[in-house]
């Protein structure tokens, strides 16, 4: 079975695209609770496929971390928390990556690594006078965001493209903390692309994991 196959067929990625949609129209709408209960699902459902897939415990982790960073940036005054969690996701992610040789990719091409480290850079520097009590936690976000972008794609490309969909989207999320341009309807563009990102790594690690361990035919 085909890597395509072996997706499209699988039930939690039906429910998890049948609730990611469900979120764009609801949040689109403007549909409260119901846009925030649909987004808190959204993770949990990938760690749900990873366990039940075997998969690595500490995607699942990462993609529950997640969760619970979607939860808290559903309250006001909990954005610092929401932004821990997701930190701990990212780490659980590049601990991962690390793990199945991420490292020795990014010194063969350190490329990737500086031009995301640039952009990181350009982005905290532009939004840095409108952040505030953000001031100190945003770089060392930004930091482990770029990790996360570099090691997923040393890892392959798929889960690199869900790497800089996750960075791009967090970015997205600044530029309105710090009352700069973003592009609209901006909810859509930020819920779209983490959406991906959440996916695409997810799908990224299991298919590869189960090339690595020969169990994929085609």
């Amino acid at each position: 079975m085909t890597v395509e196959k072996l997706i499209v067929r699988n039930p939690w990625f039906v429910a998890f695209a049948i609730v990611a949609v469900a979120h764009l129209i609801l949040n689109g709408a403007d549909v409260t609770p119901w846009d925030g209960i649909t987004k808190v699902m959204l993770a949990p459902l990938l760690a749900a496929w990873v366990l039940v897939d075997h998969g690595s415990k500490i995607i699942a982790a990462a993609l529950i971390a997640c969760a619970f960073g979607d939860l808290f940036l559903l309250w006001d005054g909990t954005f610092i928390v929401g932004m821990a969690a997701f930190a701990i996701g990212h780490l659980c992610f590049i601990r991962f990556f690390i793990s199945r040789g991420a490292l020795q990719g990014i010194r063969k091409n350190p490329w990737v690594l500086l031009a995301y480290t640039a952009a990181a850079v350009a982005l905290v520097g532009c939004t840095w006078s409108g952040l505030g009590e953000l001031q100190i936690p945003v770089p060392i976000y930004a930091a482990i965001l770029v990790c996360t972008a570099a090691t997923s794609l040393a890892y392959n490309k798929t889960a690199g493209l869900g790497g800089a969909l996750f960075l791009f989207s967090d970015a997205i999320i600044l530029l309105g903390q710090a009352d700069k341009w973003q592009p609209e309807p901006t909810d859509i563009w930020i819920m779209a692309s983490y959406i991906l990102a959440l996916l695409l790594l997810t799908v990224g690690i299991l298919s590869q994991e189960k090339m690595r361990l020969g169990t994929i035919t085609g």
